[in-house]
């Protein structure tokens, strides 16, 4: 069987996004066992970084195994109790995976729904608290399906006021925007590897206030792979719980050392300054955002689709002509917008040149 050879991309997508040489020279060390000390400084490391990205002091700050989609099954299926009213704002597809989920374990699920690309203000949120009475809340601050970034605490600020804990999906947004855990007021928050952090999927970054860790002391999770205390446990404690990807982590060690490098705050900088590029480069081509300015999440950019084109053969040459990905519109927006990432390495002038360059030619 011949040796494994994929092409090489440029992802323009929502992600997995570029990944730099130095990241997959690290994933090309050593494996060491899942109680080597090692591997525990390396993890106290991470956990370090990870602080830093979020804008925590939250103890309970580590990498979950898995996806993003792990990250918002920790959240669920710790924080929120069978027969537990859940206020949901929902505004795009990863706010419908998150009402499932919670419908999954048992919770009373309230929603409050907004348009795909919307985001809420805080008079809407405080009113939606009244009127439900959340044990938790929860939103997606950078909703992947439609490019709206939420401003946390606009639903954080009533949600603690009324006594409720915030769960905060950052998937999109982790590492590129700032996301301010405790000044926004959320107590629970999660995200991948595989895009702001600019590493290969495996991990999902996780962190949970002390009063969040309160709620959930001495209580077993329904869910044993997930049960934030036992990973808390195997973090703090070196207690085994499970197999930790060692070279994943060797990755998520190296980036974020690439992050403290540049300075956060000049990564968001980067980040913003590319985003609003990107409009300007669209607009001049007589092309519209899909989210209002102001809400627009400068990492994943929503363009709408010309009328009479057809998105899908625009994206196969990309693809096929140029190794650009960029990704599409589902649910009520399938066919009505690109989807195109800006995030770590492609997040700068050469990458902008580059994607407009073939995205030119391939919508004429």
């Amino acid at each position: 069987m011949p040796s494994v050879a994929p092409p090489v991309r440029y992802l323009f997508g929502p992600g997995p996004t570029q990944v730099e040489a130095r990241v997959y020279d690290a994933m090309a060390k050593p494996v060491v066992g899942y109680l080597d000390p090692y591997f525990f400084e390396v993890s106290n490391e991470i956990r370090r970084g990870l602080r830093s990205v979020y804008g925590t002091e939250n103890q309970a700050t580590f990498a979950v195994p898995g996806t993003g989609s792990s990250g918002m099954e920790t959240a669920v299926s710790n924080f929120v109790n069978a027969g537990e009213r859940f206020l949901v704002f929902n505004n795009g597809f990863f706010s419908d995976r998150i009402i499932e989920m919670g419908r999954r374990h048992g919770a009373d699920v309230r929603v409050l729904t907004k348009g795909w690309g919307e985001t809420y203000t805080e008079a809407e949120a405080q009113a939606a608290i009244d009127e439900h009475k959340p044990s938790v809340v929860a939103f997606v601050h950078a909703e992947t399906s439609t490019g709206a970034l939420q401003q946390p605490e606009l639903i954080a600020r009533p949600a603690r006021a009324a006594g409720a804990l915030v769960i905060a999906d950052c998937v999109t947004s982790l590492g590129t925007v700032p996301i301010r855990v405790d000044a926004s007021g959320i107590d629970i928050a999660y995200s991948c590897s595989q895009k702001g952090l600019s590493c290969p999927p495996g991990l999902s970054p996780f962190t949970a206030s002390a009063r969040a860790m309160e709620k959930v002391k001495g209580r077993p999770n329904k869910v044993w792979y997930l049960d934030v205390n036992l990973i808390a446990a195997y973090y703090d404690e070196k207690k085994y719980h499970h197999t930790a990807p060692s070279t994943t982590h060797w990755a998520l060690f190296e980036w974020l050392a690439a992050i403290a490098d540049e300075g956060v705050e000049n990564r968001f900088t980067r980040h913003q300054k590319a985003h609003e590029e990107f409009v300007r480069r669209i607009e001049a081509m007589g092309l519209s955002m899909h989210v209002a300015a102001g809400h627009r999440l400068p990492t994943l950019n929503t363009v709408r689709v010309p009328e009479g084109v057809d998105d899908a053969k625009v994206r196969t040459r990309l693809l096929a002509e140029h190794n650009i990905e960029v990704a599409g519109g589902f649910g009520p927006l399938a066919g009505k917008i690109f989807r195109i990432g800006l995030m770590g390495p492609l997040a700068n002038e050469a990458g902008l040149d580059l994607f407009f360059k073939a995205f030119k030619a391939c919508l004429a």
